[in-house]
Order: structure tokens, then sequence, then C-alpha cells
């Protein structure tokens, strides 16, 4: 994994160094495209965007030399914008201003405000804010506590992109998830800001799903849901240095609703913080349902304060009951350490591995774990089904030690 995260560090520093030496450069096209000074877009947060973007766009998607398009600092209103690709160059999109969605989701005839599609070497950057004016949407019925509210648009969608970064950039209170990373090789968010209240449905900070070599880097995301969630078909994933909180943790999954999921292998969580999150590092499954398999997960020097399940497993995941909760999950999960995670737990829970009885959980470490809990049920406990973990170094609360309760407390 290092071998190959380093690989694609390097490629990318050689593209980004491509790009960011656009100006200046003459023939083909290419250069820097100010969206307000060549077409007469408008920082007075009602004229729409989406034309004077699209124009860029499509000049600088057609250039053969690098180009760099600025929205420049101010506010502007923006309906929608599908960026397509394949384009012929590298291309810089640098967002220093503030750009806001229809606050009305009744404004969306798609689950998207953002697209960027089929892109390669491609840049998102320049400090701006990805306004998706979600608070109307938040209360909107039927999405709390019992619907996914997925016809809400994502703030910001990245599909098919191959060697892309996505810097200094803020989303906020989108109305479904803060951006979705689909089909992508090769994709790094660095000092990516997420900023949704605790009480927003459905609000993903990044979800992922079947991409290969994705890197969540130095990022602080404060949402309603998973900080970061990882969907099937993800593989080779780094996530360092993220803060987390408030928000569900940094999930994988669920897994195994969908027929022809495909397999989550290769991911590492390391170097994070979760505060005040209803989960810190976890698995989830459905029970029943379809097969999969997850494997090569590590989680490693995590941090968690007043965390209501600190780490996780949970193959009888079902949310609001919506599952065959007698029947046991199909996904094989194996190959999978958690590593020097310690901290508080808000409920005595620390330690939740609950495995799939026809499919045990294999190659399961537990290593220097320290998380306590204070409070009138008692101190922290470790419960474990189907599952024998290899335990070392300092275990508190002891592994495995409590026993699993008939109707175990699920899961957000």
């Amino acid at each position: 994994m290092a071998i190959q995260f380093n690989f694609v560090s390097s490629m990318l520093i050689l593209v980004l160094l491509s790009i960011s030496s656009v100006e200046g450069q003459g023939g083909g096209g290419g250069g820097v495209i100010d969206v307000v000074a060549k077409f007469g877009a408008k920082a007075d947060e009602k004229t729409d965007l989406s034309k004077p973007l699209l124009d860029a766009w499509k000049e600088a998607c057609a250039s053969t030399s690098p180009s760099k398009i600025v929205i420049p600092k101010g506010i502007y209103f923006l309906s929608t914008a599908t960026l397509d690709g394949p384009c012929k160059a590298p291309i810089e999109l640098q967002v220093q201003g503030t750009v806001k969605a229809p606050a009305d989701p009744g404004a969306f005839k798609e689950p998207k405000w953002i697209a960027f599609n089929r892109i390669e070497n491609f840049k998102l950057s320049g400090g701006g804010v990805f306004d998706g004016q979600g608070t109307t949407a938040y209360k909107r019925e039927g999405c709390k506590g019992h619907d996914y509210c997925g016809s809400l648009p994502i703030n910001l969608r990245f599909d098919f992109l191959t060697n892309a970064m996505i810097q200094d950039i803020t989303t906020k209170d989108s109305k479904q998830f803060q951006a979705n990373v689909l089909g992508c090789k090769n994709i790094t968010f660095e000092h990516f800001t997420v900023s949704a209240p605790d009480e927003s449905p459905n609000t993903d900070g990044i979800h992922i799903g079947r991409s290969d070599g994705v890197n969540v880097l130095n990022s602080e995301i404060k949402t309603g849901d998973d900080c970061v969630s990882i969907g099937d078909g993800s593989k080779n994933l780094v996530i360092n240095g993220v803060t987390c909180g408030p928000g569900h943790g940094i999930s994988i999954g669920s897994l195994g609703l969908f027929k022809n999921e495909e397999p989550v292998d290769g991911v590492t969580v390391k170097n994070c913080t979760m505060t005040n999150t209803s989960n810190g590092v976890r698995i989830k499954t459905w029970p029943g349902a379809e097969p999969g398999t997850c494997s090569n997960i590590h989680f490693e020097d995590i941090t968690v304060t007043n965390v209501s399940s600190p780490i996780t497993i949970d193959q009888k995941y079902c949310p609001w009951n919506k599952c065959k909760i007698n029947e046991e999950s199909k996904v094989k999960l194996s190959n999978i350490s958690f590593k020097n995670i310690h901290g508080t737990s808000a409920r005595p829970e620390a330690v939740k591995i609950i495995c799939s009885a026809t499919l045990p959980c294999e190659n399961v470490e537990l290593a220097d774990i320290e998380i306590t809990h204070s409070g009138p049920t008692g101190p922290a406990v470790s419960q474990c089904s189907n599952v024998k973990p290899k335990v070392s170094g300092k275990q508190n609360p002891a592994a495995c030690s409590a026993p699993i309760p008939a109707k175990p407390t699920p899961t957000a």
C-alpha cells in the first residue's frame, strides 16, 4: 500500500506541476480563463453562473495545452452544472469565491448539483466554498429516520475521474451527500473541509464507491452522517489525518444489500480523530441479503473522544428494522486490524465485533486498545461474536470479555 501510495502521489505531483504552469502558455488555447472577465459571470447571488462556467469549461476542455478556470472572490448563484470530459489537456478549476445552490430542493431534476465527469488530470482548488443551502431539505418529511432521501442533490459528484486533486475546498450544507466519488482512479482530497449540522440526515462527508486509489488527507469533516463512507468496489484507499465530528465516524459499508456488489479490498485509516460522534471506526453489513467480501482493512492510531461506539464490526446492521434481522450476513470479512485506538466512549460498548455465524470473521487483530467509559452503567466493555481475534498489547477493556446482549444496541 505504501509503495503504491507514494507512486500515486508522485504522479499527482507531476500532473499538478503541469497544471500550475499554465499561465503564459500559448498555442492551442490554454492559459487562465476568468469567468467574470471573459464570460460575464456576476457575483450578485442571483445571476446564474451556469452558462459562463460551462462556456469556460468548453474552451478549456478543447485546449491542447493546460488551462486554469478561475471563479474570483465573491458570492455566486449556480443552478446546476455538469462538467464533462474527456478533455485534451489538464484542467484546474480554481474557485476563490462562494458558489450557492438553489435553496429549494424542488429546483433539481436530478440528485446532483455540480458534477465532474470522465476527466483526466484535473484539479479543483482555490480556497472557495460550495454552499448547498440544505437547511430546508433537512426538515423534509420522510428524510429523518426511515428513508434515504435519495432524490435530493449531492453537492459535488466526481464520476470516473483519473488522476485528480481536490485541494483547499469547502463543501457545506449539502442536501444529500457532500461529495460522492464513483468509478475514480487516483483521486486525492487534501485540506478538504465539510461543514453541516449534526441533525442533517444522509449528508455523508465523502462517499466512495467502485474506485481505486482514493486518498483523503488532512481534512476536517463535520456532518450529520458518516464523515467518510466506503461502498462496494473500493480498493487501495488511504484516509490519513482526518478529524471527524459531529458525524457517524468513518464507516465501511453498509455492504451486502444489493446484488453483484464488488469486493472492498485494501483500506487504511490512520492518524484520525473522532469527537462526539456516534461511531468511531466501523464495518457494517446487512443480515441476509446478498454475498460479498471485505478484506485487508486496517484502522490505526485513532483518537476517540466521547464516541458512542468507538470500534465496531456490525454484521447485523439493520437501521429502521428494514432487513431480515434473524438471518446471517453473507459478506465475508477477513484480515482486519484495530491498532492503537485510545480515548473515551460515550457508552459502555467500547468494542463491539459482531460477525456472521455462517461466515465468521477471519484474521481479526486487536492491538493496544485503551478506551475508558465512566457512567452509571459501568465501565467500558468489549463484546465479540463469531470471531477469535488475535490480541496483543494493552487491552482496556479486556478483549471479548463481555457477553453479547439478546438485543445488541443498534448503530446509526
